[in-house]
């Protein structure tokens, strides 16, 4: 079976804006039962159009059951990168969701209303690798004060193995790049590989296919990052001949240094 390849953002978009596809795939992440989702406005959104296209982002708010008539309420924010340079622009963007005044919820203490902030669920897919692990699919936890927690979770897209060790493994699978045709916009998966609960994502990146806008966008996100790329070959090119520049001054210096100690 052939399905869009969700690597791209407007694949990705069109994905998560299906809230059946987008509860099973956050529930699977996080390992929580989501009762409610809403997809946040799109101002906090790196839209296509604005060519900021090394990072996407998409906001979701979350009732999530805890216990029986139990719930909690959190943000969760997803994050997906092409460049390794991008992880200033992470940790900028989680800034700027704990200073949101919206981002907070209202509690009653003593008979008096407090504001409290949401906890934030941070979700990454990285099109690059890290430099010091393998492992496909990581957990982070950080405490930052009293009863607010951050929780992370980092995906490796290029790490993902054709050996699923978890369910969530399983389910990540339609983001394997192993999987690409020789139309890198099309991957072809097994559908008999993916439990019958994952079939709407299954179904939804089938359909993403016929969509004439969203193939249309992801011939734009490949000119694009090709643009990106010769940009960054160019930069790279300059960055060398600076430095031998500077190595070439440095033996200058040397040299003239010798000879005023000769003379």
């Amino acid at each position: 079976m052939q399905i869009a390849n969700p690597i791209y953002d407007t694949v990705f978009k069109f994905l998560m804006e299906d809230t059946q596809s987008a509860v099973i795939l956050l529930s699977t992440i996080i390992g929580e039962e989501i009762a409610d989702l809403d997809f946040l406005p799109q101002e906090n959104t790196a839209l296509l159009e604005q060519r900021s296209l090394t990072v996407y982002r998409l906001d979701f708010s979350a009732k999530i059951k805890i216990a029986a008539e139990e719930y909690k309420q959190v943000l969760i924010e997803i994050q997906k990168a092409k460049f390794a340079t991008d992880i200033m622009r992470f940790r900028r963007y989680l800034g700027e969701q704990y200073s949101r005044k919206e981002n907070t919820y209202k509690v009653m203490v003593a008979g008096q209303e407090f504001k409290k902030a949401l906890p934030i669920v941070s979700i990454y897919f990285l099109g690059y690798s890290l430099d010091h692990t393998q492992i496909p699919v990581i957990k982070v936890k950080e405490d930052f004060i009293e009863s607010l927690t951050h929780d992370s979770y980092v995906i490796q897209i290029p790490h993902l193995r054709k050996e699923h060790k978890t369910e969530l493994e399983q389910l990540l699978a339609i983001f394997d790049q192993k999987q690409a045709t020789s139309d890198y916009h099309i991957l072809n998966i097994d559908e008999n590989d993916y439990p019958e609960k994952y079939l709407p994502l299954i179904r939804r990146l089938q359909r993403a296919i016929s969509e004439p806008e969203v193939r249309k966008k992801m011939d734009i996100e490949d000119d694009i990052m090709e643009e990106l790329q010769n940009l960054e070959r160019q930069i790279e090119k300059k960055d060398k001949a600076l430095e031998e520049k500077d190595k070439a001054l440095e033996e200058k210096d040397k040299i003239i240094e010798e000879l005023k100690k000769q003379l």
